[in-house]
């Protein structure tokens, strides 16, 4: 295919560009995205390249615009950034968007270059493009697939509508140290829940069809255990043993793979003592030896360069050598491949195939994402779409159903509507940017509504509603205190919103402390004095240390960071339109000096005994969490019976079928997630003591029973045995299923090499 037949390919008006986003209507029929003809095409463009084009195409620039560009008044450094995309040394963009904007990127990139190639624009669209969803780990609290893969749904459809073909999302590294600010991000502590949550995702983002409208291309990240940094610092060295690497930080991304992920991103960190961005184990014997993947990897935010300062490379060159062989196909931020690995295939060090086949990989994604055939955007769609009134009250529900009711001693919630006053303190009630929270860059401030917004909104003016900020989220002045005080003494209820600010969480915001700042529990504690009833709600991006108010606020939800609709779900719950069934995803310390602490652990030698000294333990407080994972309560009460097995006795081939009733035994319709839990007893490697294996949420009117039913495969029971193979050994099993990882009823069986 000749340059001028590929431009003619690629060249479109907007005004022709027409796509309904909900019915995904088939308008691919005359795109060439099938996969025989995608790798034809892909091999006659490789074939014109040069390799200054070749490269251009493995490097990712941030720059550029969003709303109110105007293509006739570009700017100095605009006009650079068009003359690298015309000149074929930038294949993709990052940080860019706004339809118009890259509107104008794309026709330079297919009408003015010599070979038309498309530009592929990414973006951290984390959470939601300007309706923001709950943080990742609030969402997974919801313990619900089905709330993630909407919520992807829309915010690619939002992204799409602006221009964006590709996500930095989803974030899949698994974390147990909640000092780790990206902990935000993930979903939690456990490889089963982050798995299903990985897939949900993606499938969200992507769809069915790379090239439907209203899809976009998803990016598994941080390819591996970027979670599990030392101390719970950003950036950090990594090191743990291989077995863990495959059974704890693996498996969400080989089931983003197996659910078709287009893209992974290598983290910062090493592993080890090799970095992930430059570890051939990691990035090409297991992830595309072993697993198959076809797609690209593209570096985290100059991670090539970084080498350098791992001391693993010794200048830019031997970096972007070491991470182009390693697997790594697409640099992102600094430019060591454009810049040096030209001379590299010249004097021999890097191979002409090892170029070629990450090029290959980047232009197959673009082919698979119509960009070639339909590189434009419909700017009229772009402001019909986003922000729409449909995409918020999905926002609302998924963000109503990542709440978590921690504590509700005397049935203090839901609160009455008739109350004839409340007094709401706290100075996280009334911020916008935190409710909308970390990794939030394209949504807007005035677009969220607050929980002093949301509550003022459900009541009606019979109920006097007095807010009062109280103090800074941090900081040493009890200026606001007497203010508080007065407020709570005159009101019949005070809602109290204290936690961690939007800045206190996600990318290079650890923290060394879990607990609520020291004036905020200082004003928790004034007003606790007041003998008012008090409830809490917790707003957070991480597990917090939240001892004393466990012990002392009857009444607690955990609120997280909900986005631009928190206000109004944290209303329907507060007010019981909606009864709470989140579940924590991850656990929640007495204190900083337990972690880690998963639940998911080894067992020792000596576990705690009341009474016995020489035992695993602490001198000054309990070994067990403040809240454990899987930890949830709801405005109804719930009961698990009648735990039955296909079989007491099983080959390990076989799949085993579990099946519990749940039923409600309270007098409000509420949700409980049913969690299965196993424990291989005796193996040729020591076991977790407790590893989920299976969840539903389920909706059960008062007096209902429902019966859930688990499937336990050969995927669910096996293990990586000592020499490191996949493999479901015979021996006994426990198995739990109940609301959380300590409780439920209890059963067993046997897996049995035995054929009779």
């Amino acid at each position: 295919m000749t340059g001028t037949a590929l431009r003619k390919t690629a060249t479109f008006t907007v005004a022709a560009l027409a796509y309904c986003v909900f019915s995904i209507a088939p308008v691919q029929a005359e795109l060439k995205t099938d996969s025989s003809m995608i790798e034809s095409r892909v091999e006659k463009l490789l074939a014109q390249m040069t390799i200054e084009e070749k490269l251009g195409q493995l490097t990712q620039q941030s720059g550029g615009h969003s709303q109110g560009f105007n293509p006739g008044d570009t700017t100095p450094e605009q006009k650079a950034l068009f003359d690298r995309v015309r000149s074929g040394e930038i294949g993709s963009f990052l940080n860019t968007h706004g339809a118009v904007y890259i509107n104008e990127v794309q026709r330079i990139a297919t009408e003015e270059s010599r070979l038309g190639i498309p530009v592929i624009f990414g973006n951290d669209v984390i959470h939601g493009y300007r309706t923001t969803f709950p943080i990742p780990l609030a969402e997974s609290a919801s313990w619900s697939p089905i709330m993630a893969e909407k919520s992807a749904r829309v915010a690619a459809i939002e992204a799409y509508a602006a221009g964006i073909n590709w996500t930095f999302a989803p974030m899949i590294d698994i974390a147990r140290d909640p000092r780790w600010g990206r902990i935000a991000e993930g979903a939690g502590e456990d490889p089963y829940l982050g798995a299903k949550f990985a897939v949900a995702r993606v499938k969200g983002f992507q769809g069915g069809n790379l090239a439907d409208a209203g899809t976009i291309a998803a990016c598994a990240k941080h390819y591996v255990a970027y979670g599990a940094a030392e101390g719970g610092r950003d950036y950090n060295t990594v090191d743990i043993s291989l077995r863990t690497l495959r059974e704890i930080h693996m498996p969400p991304f080989e089931a983003a793979v197996e659910a078709g992920v287009a893209t992974l991103m290598s983290a910062f960190n090493e592993i080890n003592g090799i970095p992930a961005s430059a570890n051939r184990f990691t990035l090409t014997d297991v992830l595309r030896g072993e697993w198959g993947f076809k797609g690209f990897v593209v570096s985290d935010w100059t991670s090539v360069k970084e080498l350098i300062r791992h001391g693993y490379a010794a200048d830019e060159a031997d970096a972007g050598e070491k991470a182009i062989y390693a697997g790594v196909d697409m640099e992102m931020a600094s430019t060591c491949y454009r810049d040096h690995l030209a001379n590299a295939v010249k004097e021999g060090r890097i191979s002409q195939e090892v170029i070629d086949e990450a090029v290959r990989r980047v232009l197959r994604v673009k082919f698979q994402l119509g960009l070639f055939d339909n590189p434009y955007r419909d700017v009229k769609k772009e402001k019909e779409l986003v922000f729409c009134q449909e995409h918020r009250n999905i926002a609302r529900d998924v963000a109503r159903h990542s709440i978590v009711l921690l504590k509700n001693e005397g049935n203090l919630l839901p609160l009455s509507d008739k109350l004839s006053s409340l007094a709401i303190v706290g100075p996280l009630a009334d911020t916008p940017r935190d409710a909308l929270g970390m990794w939030s860059p394209t949504s807007r401030n005035e677009d969220a509504v607050t929980i002093l917004a949301g509550i003022k909104k459900r009541l009606s003016e019979k109920t006097k509603v007095t807010y009062v900020k109280g103090c800074e989220v941090q900081g040493g002045s009890t200026d606001g205190f007497a203010e508080a005080v007065q407020a709570a003494k005159n009101s019949e209820v005070t809602v109290v919103v204290v936690g961690e600010s939007e800045g206190m969480n996600g990318e290079a915001r650890c923290r060394s402390s879990l607990d609520i700042p020291e004036i905020q529990r200082e004003l928790l504690k004034t007003l606790h004095a007041t003998g008012k009833p008090i409830i809490v709600l917790l707003m957070t991006g991480r597990p917090l240390s939240i001892n004393w108010t466990a012990e002392n606020i009857p009444a607690i939800l955990n609120v997280w960071h909900l986005g631009t609709e928190m206000g109004l779900a944290t209303a329907d719950v507060l007010f019981g339109d909606f009864n709470p069934g989140g579940k924590l995803p991850a656990t929640f310390p007495r204190t900083v000096g337990q972690i880690p602490i998963h639940y998911n652990h080894k067992n020792t030698g000596r576990p705690p005994v009341e009474g016995d000294f020489f035992r695993s333990r602490y001198l000054d407080l309990p070994s067990s969490p403040l809240y454990p994972f899987g930890f949830g309560l709801s405005y109804t009460t719930f009961e698990f019976g009648n735990l039955k097995l296909s079989s007491e006795t099983i080959r390990p081939a076989d799949t085993l079928i579990v099946t519990v009733n749940v039923k409600n035994t309270g007098k409000r319709k509420g949700d409980e997630v049913a969690q299965l839990y196993i424990r291989d007893l005796v193996a040729s490697v020591t076991r977790p003591v407790r590893e989920l294996k299976g969840f539903e949420r389920i909706t059960l009117d008062p007096g209902e029973t429902k019966t859930v039913t688990f499937k336990l495969s050969p995927k669910e029971l096996g293990f990586y045995n000592q020499q490191m193979k996949f493999a479901v050994e015979p021996g006994k099993f426990k198995i739990w299923v109940g609301p959380n990882s300590v409780e439920g009823v209890e059963g067993s069986f046997e897996v049995t090499d035995n054929q009779h």
